[in-house]
Protein backbone atom coordinates (compact mmCIF):
# COMPACT_ATOMS: atom_id res chain seq x y z
CA UNK A 1 0.00 0.00 0.00
CA UNK A 2 1.08 3.32 -1.02
CA UNK A 3 1.92 5.46 2.18
CA UNK A 4 -0.53 8.50 2.55
CA UNK A 5 0.57 11.35 3.76
CA UNK A 6 -2.73 13.52 5.35
CA UNK A 7 -2.57 17.51 4.18
CA UNK A 8 -4.78 20.11 5.46
CA UNK A 9 -5.10 23.56 4.25
CA UNK A 10 -5.28 26.66 5.95
CA UNK A 11 -6.62 30.07 5.04
CA UNK A 12 -6.59 31.10 1.67
CA UNK A 13 -8.78 27.72 0.73
CA UNK A 14 -11.79 28.97 1.58
CA UNK A 15 -14.60 28.73 -1.65
CA UNK A 16 -18.22 30.02 -1.59
CA UNK A 17 -20.75 27.12 -0.76
CA UNK A 18 -17.80 25.06 1.55
CA UNK A 19 -18.94 21.75 2.97
CA UNK A 20 -22.89 22.30 2.05
CA UNK A 21 -23.27 19.61 0.25
CA UNK A 22 -22.14 16.92 2.82
CA UNK A 23 -24.03 19.33 5.33
CA UNK A 24 -27.26 18.30 3.84
CA UNK A 25 -26.42 14.79 3.19
CA UNK A 26 -24.84 14.22 6.65
CA UNK A 27 -26.86 15.32 9.99
CA UNK A 28 -23.43 14.40 11.98
CA UNK A 29 -21.81 17.20 9.56
CA UNK A 30 -24.51 19.82 9.79
CA UNK A 31 -24.45 19.62 13.93
CA UNK A 32 -20.28 20.07 13.50
CA UNK A 33 -21.45 23.07 11.74
CA UNK A 34 -23.96 24.74 14.13
CA UNK A 35 -21.55 23.92 17.16
CA UNK A 36 -18.97 25.82 15.58
CA UNK A 37 -21.37 28.70 14.75
CA UNK A 38 -22.21 28.41 19.11
CA UNK A 39 -18.37 28.59 19.96
CA UNK A 40 -17.39 31.29 17.51
CA UNK A 41 -21.10 33.02 17.79
CA UNK A 42 -21.11 33.69 13.64
CA UNK A 43 -23.15 32.59 11.49
CA UNK A 44 -20.65 30.84 9.32
CA UNK A 45 -22.91 28.79 7.20
CA UNK A 46 -24.67 32.28 6.07
CA UNK A 47 -21.63 33.41 5.22
CA UNK A 48 -19.97 30.67 3.38
CA UNK A 49 -22.64 29.03 1.50
CA UNK A 50 -24.06 32.69 0.40
CA UNK A 51 -20.36 33.47 -0.89
CA UNK A 52 -19.79 36.91 0.89
CA UNK A 53 -16.34 37.37 -0.22
CA UNK A 54 -15.54 40.14 1.90
CA UNK A 55 -16.88 38.40 4.86
CA UNK A 56 -15.22 34.69 4.19
CA UNK A 57 -11.54 36.26 4.18
CA UNK A 58 -12.57 37.45 7.65
CA UNK A 59 -9.73 35.20 10.08
CA UNK A 60 -12.67 35.13 12.69
CA UNK A 61 -14.87 33.60 10.79
CA UNK A 62 -12.88 31.53 8.37
CA UNK A 63 -10.93 29.91 11.05
CA UNK A 64 -13.60 27.82 12.73
CA UNK A 65 -15.55 27.57 9.48
CA UNK A 66 -12.30 25.84 7.69
CA UNK A 67 -11.62 23.68 10.49
CA UNK A 68 -15.65 22.46 9.75
CA UNK A 69 -15.02 21.55 6.26
CA UNK A 70 -11.27 19.88 7.06
CA UNK A 71 -12.73 17.51 9.91
CA UNK A 72 -15.71 16.65 7.99
CA UNK A 73 -14.13 15.29 5.24
CA UNK A 74 -11.63 13.79 7.67
CA UNK A 75 -14.43 12.12 8.77
CA UNK A 76 -15.08 10.26 5.78
CA UNK A 77 -12.02 8.84 5.63
CA UNK A 78 -10.85 7.90 8.97
CA UNK A 79 -12.30 4.17 9.30
CA UNK A 80 -10.40 3.50 5.60
CA UNK A 81 -6.82 5.09 5.94
CA UNK A 82 -4.15 4.81 7.96
CA UNK A 83 -1.78 7.17 7.19
CA UNK A 84 2.02 7.35 7.44
CA UNK A 85 1.37 11.38 9.05
CA UNK A 86 -0.07 14.29 8.86
CA UNK A 87 0.84 17.69 8.30
CA UNK A 88 -1.79 21.77 7.93
CA UNK A 89 -0.37 24.49 6.95
CA UNK A 90 -0.80 27.41 9.85
CA UNK A 91 -4.41 27.07 10.38
CA UNK A 92 -4.88 23.69 9.22
CA UNK A 93 -2.07 22.01 11.90
CA UNK A 94 -4.95 22.29 14.25
CA UNK A 95 -6.96 19.90 11.61
CA UNK A 96 -4.21 17.52 11.62
CA UNK A 97 -3.85 17.43 15.31
CA UNK A 98 -7.87 16.53 15.29
CA UNK A 99 -7.50 14.00 12.93
CA UNK A 100 -4.70 12.79 14.84
CA UNK A 101 -6.41 12.15 17.97
CA UNK A 102 -3.95 14.76 20.13
CA UNK A 103 -7.14 17.04 20.35
CA UNK A 104 -10.83 16.48 20.21
CA UNK A 105 -12.97 18.09 17.49
CA UNK A 106 -14.55 20.43 19.88
CA UNK A 107 -11.20 21.66 21.47
CA UNK A 108 -9.69 22.51 18.09
CA UNK A 109 -13.16 24.15 16.97
CA UNK A 110 -12.93 26.45 20.59
CA UNK A 111 -8.98 27.01 19.62
CA UNK A 112 -8.97 27.59 15.67
CA UNK A 113 -12.39 30.11 17.09
CA UNK A 114 -10.46 31.52 19.57
CA UNK A 115 -7.53 31.87 17.56
CA UNK A 116 -9.21 33.27 14.94
CA UNK A 117 -10.75 36.24 16.80
CA UNK A 118 -6.88 36.81 18.60
CA UNK A 119 -5.25 37.20 15.41
CA UNK A 120 -8.07 39.68 14.33
CA UNK A 121 -7.91 41.97 17.20
CA UNK A 122 -3.81 41.54 17.58
CA UNK A 123 -3.29 45.11 15.22
CA UNK A 124 -5.89 47.26 15.62
CA UNK A 125 -3.69 50.43 13.84
CA UNK A 126 -3.35 48.14 10.97
CA UNK A 127 0.30 48.14 11.33
CA UNK A 128 1.03 45.24 10.13
CA UNK A 129 1.11 43.34 7.09
CA UNK A 130 2.12 40.31 4.36
CA UNK A 131 3.01 39.68 0.77
CA UNK A 132 4.21 36.98 -1.15
CA UNK A 133 7.08 36.61 -3.35
CA UNK A 134 7.63 35.16 -5.92
CA UNK A 135 10.63 33.88 -8.81
CA UNK A 136 12.93 33.92 -6.33
CA UNK A 137 15.38 32.01 -4.51
CA UNK A 138 15.19 31.25 -0.66
CA UNK A 139 18.69 33.01 -0.26
CA UNK A 140 17.54 36.32 -2.47
CA UNK A 141 14.61 36.44 -0.35
CA UNK A 142 16.68 35.97 3.13
CA UNK A 143 18.46 39.00 1.07
CA UNK A 144 15.38 41.06 0.54
CA UNK A 145 14.06 40.63 4.39
CA UNK A 146 17.70 41.22 5.90
CA UNK A 147 18.01 44.81 3.91
CA UNK A 148 14.91 45.84 4.46
CA UNK A 149 14.79 45.02 7.65
CA UNK A 150 17.74 46.72 8.37
CA UNK A 151 16.89 50.13 6.02
CA UNK A 152 13.54 50.34 7.33
CA UNK A 153 14.45 49.69 11.35
CA UNK A 154 10.96 47.60 11.34
CA UNK A 155 10.43 44.06 12.14
CA UNK A 156 10.17 42.21 8.93
CA UNK A 157 10.84 37.84 8.41
CA UNK A 158 10.10 35.11 6.37
CA UNK A 159 6.51 34.06 7.74
CA UNK A 160 5.65 31.33 5.09
CA UNK A 161 8.08 28.87 3.54
CA UNK A 162 5.69 27.53 0.57
CA UNK A 163 7.90 26.08 -2.09
CA UNK A 164 11.45 27.03 -3.05
CA UNK A 165 9.68 29.63 -5.33
CA UNK A 166 7.17 31.05 -3.38
CA UNK A 167 7.54 32.54 0.23
CA UNK A 168 5.51 34.87 2.34
CA UNK A 169 6.93 37.81 4.55
CA UNK A 170 5.30 39.09 7.46
CA UNK A 171 5.90 42.34 9.69
CA UNK A 172 5.86 46.14 9.41
CA UNK A 173 3.85 47.52 6.55
CA UNK A 174 6.65 50.00 6.09
CA UNK A 175 9.30 47.24 5.72
CA UNK A 176 7.33 44.79 3.53
CA UNK A 177 6.54 47.64 0.89
CA UNK A 178 10.32 48.01 0.70
CA UNK A 179 11.03 44.08 0.60
CA UNK A 180 8.72 44.33 -2.29
CA UNK A 181 10.18 47.09 -4.07
CA UNK A 182 13.59 44.93 -3.44
CA UNK A 183 12.17 41.79 -4.86
CA UNK A 184 11.05 43.72 -7.95
CA UNK A 185 14.34 45.63 -8.47
CA UNK A 186 15.85 41.15 -8.07
CA UNK A 187 13.16 40.79 -11.25
CA UNK A 188 10.70 38.72 -8.86
CA UNK A 189 7.30 39.27 -8.35
CA UNK A 190 5.38 40.21 -5.01
CA UNK A 191 2.31 40.27 -4.15
CA UNK A 192 0.49 42.05 -0.90
CA UNK A 193 -1.74 39.70 1.14
CA UNK A 194 -5.02 40.91 2.44
CA UNK A 195 -4.85 40.18 6.73
CA UNK A 196 -5.44 41.84 9.22
CA UNK A 197 -1.75 41.54 10.56
CA UNK A 198 1.79 39.98 10.44
CA UNK A 199 0.35 36.11 11.18
CA UNK A 200 3.45 34.22 12.05
CA UNK A 201 5.56 37.20 13.11
CA UNK A 202 6.94 38.66 16.68
CA UNK A 203 4.33 40.96 16.11
CA UNK A 204 1.34 38.43 17.18
CA UNK A 205 3.31 37.60 20.48
CA UNK A 206 0.45 38.99 22.77
CA UNK A 207 -2.35 37.01 20.88
CA UNK A 208 -0.03 33.89 21.21
CA UNK A 209 0.52 34.28 25.07
CA UNK A 210 -3.42 34.57 25.06
CA UNK A 211 -3.65 31.60 22.93
CA UNK A 212 -1.02 29.41 24.77
CA UNK A 213 -3.35 29.71 27.81
CA UNK A 214 -5.84 27.86 26.13
CA UNK A 215 -3.46 25.58 24.65
CA UNK A 216 -1.79 24.42 28.31
CA UNK A 217 -5.15 23.88 29.79
CA UNK A 218 -6.36 21.63 26.74
CA UNK A 219 -5.69 17.82 26.96
CA UNK A 220 -3.00 16.61 24.64
CA UNK A 221 -2.84 12.65 23.89
CA UNK A 222 -0.83 10.79 22.28
CA UNK A 223 -0.95 10.95 18.25
CA UNK A 224 -2.35 7.65 16.38
CA UNK A 225 0.36 8.58 13.83
CA UNK A 226 2.58 11.42 13.39
CA UNK A 227 2.02 15.10 13.56
CA UNK A 228 4.56 16.97 11.28
CA UNK A 229 4.87 20.43 13.19
CA UNK A 230 4.91 23.65 11.19
CA UNK A 231 7.98 25.48 13.14
CA UNK A 232 10.14 23.00 11.96
CA UNK A 233 8.95 19.77 9.80
CA UNK A 234 9.35 17.45 12.47
CA UNK A 235 6.76 14.69 14.31
CA UNK A 236 6.49 14.86 17.55
CA UNK A 237 6.24 11.76 19.90
CA UNK A 238 3.65 12.44 22.06
CA UNK A 239 1.34 15.08 23.02
CA UNK A 240 3.62 17.44 25.23
CA UNK A 241 5.36 17.91 22.02
CA UNK A 242 3.41 18.58 20.11
CA UNK A 243 1.80 21.01 22.57
CA UNK A 244 5.32 22.65 23.38
CA UNK A 245 5.59 23.42 19.01
CA UNK A 246 2.24 24.84 18.69
CA UNK A 247 2.47 26.91 21.57
CA UNK A 248 5.12 28.82 19.17
CA UNK A 249 3.13 28.45 16.06
CA UNK A 250 1.72 32.00 15.83
CA UNK A 251 4.80 33.69 16.21
CA UNK A 252 6.71 31.26 14.36
CA UNK A 253 7.63 30.67 10.67
CA UNK A 254 5.94 27.99 8.54
CA UNK A 255 8.70 25.66 7.18
CA UNK A 256 6.31 23.87 5.13
CA UNK A 257 9.22 22.48 2.33
CA UNK A 258 11.23 21.11 5.57
CA UNK A 259 7.70 19.48 5.93
CA UNK A 260 7.07 18.10 2.60
CA UNK A 261 10.46 17.12 2.12
CA UNK A 262 10.34 15.00 5.65
CA UNK A 263 7.37 13.41 4.65
CA UNK A 264 8.63 12.28 1.71
CA UNK A 265 11.88 10.95 3.32
CA UNK A 266 10.05 9.01 5.91
CA UNK A 267 8.61 7.23 3.21
CA UNK A 268 5.31 9.33 2.00
CA UNK A 269 4.47 9.06 -1.69
CA UNK A 270 0.64 9.73 -1.73
CA UNK A 271 -0.32 13.67 -1.10
CA UNK A 272 -4.00 13.30 0.21
CA UNK A 273 -5.06 17.07 0.50
CA UNK A 274 -8.57 17.59 2.32
CA UNK A 275 -10.21 20.98 2.11
CA UNK A 276 -11.81 22.78 -0.27
CA UNK A 277 -9.55 23.39 -3.42
CA UNK A 278 -5.79 21.91 -4.22
CA UNK A 279 -3.47 23.99 -2.72
CA UNK A 280 -0.85 22.20 -0.71
CA UNK A 281 -0.93 19.49 -3.17
CA UNK A 282 0.15 21.78 -5.87
CA UNK A 283 3.05 23.04 -3.23
CA UNK A 284 3.93 19.22 -2.96
CA UNK A 285 5.81 18.81 -6.20
CA UNK A 286 8.21 21.89 -6.55
CA UNK A 287 9.11 21.53 -2.73
CA UNK A 288 10.25 18.02 -3.87
CA UNK A 289 11.99 18.96 -7.29
CA UNK A 290 15.60 17.87 -7.80
CA UNK A 291 14.51 14.87 -4.58
CA UNK A 292 11.37 13.20 -6.26
CA UNK A 293 10.27 11.78 -9.89
CA UNK A 294 7.34 13.67 -10.56
CA UNK A 295 5.96 11.07 -12.07
CA UNK A 296 6.45 8.71 -8.97
CA UNK A 297 3.86 11.31 -6.99
CA UNK A 298 0.54 10.90 -6.45
CA UNK A 299 -1.74 13.78 -5.11
CA UNK A 300 -5.34 13.62 -4.45
CA UNK A 301 -7.70 16.25 -3.78
CA UNK A 302 -10.83 15.31 -1.29
CA UNK A 303 -13.25 17.67 -1.66
CA UNK A 304 -16.57 16.65 -0.59
CA UNK A 305 -18.36 13.43 -0.54
CA UNK A 306 -17.96 11.90 -3.59
CA UNK A 307 -14.67 12.52 -4.22
CA UNK A 308 -13.76 10.66 -0.66
CA UNK A 309 -16.14 7.69 -2.22
CA UNK A 310 -13.67 7.57 -5.31
CA UNK A 311 -10.63 7.29 -3.59
CA UNK A 312 -8.80 4.39 -4.02
CA UNK A 313 -5.84 3.64 -1.61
Amino acid sequence: MTQTALLFPGQGSQVPGMGRAQAEADSEAMQFWKQAERVSGLPLREIYWEGDEAAMSDTRALQPALTVVNLNLWRLLAGRLKPLGAAGHSLGEFSALAAAGVLSPETVLEITALRGRLMAEADPQGTGGMAALLKLEESSVAEIVDEAAQESGLPLLVANYNTPGQFVISGAREAVALACQKCKARKGRSMELKVSGAFHSPMMGEANRELGQVLSRAHWHKPRFPVYCNIDGMPAADGEGLKEKCLLQMVSSVRWIETVRRLHADGARCWLELGPKAVLGKMTAPCLAGIADEADLRVELVHDAASAAALTL
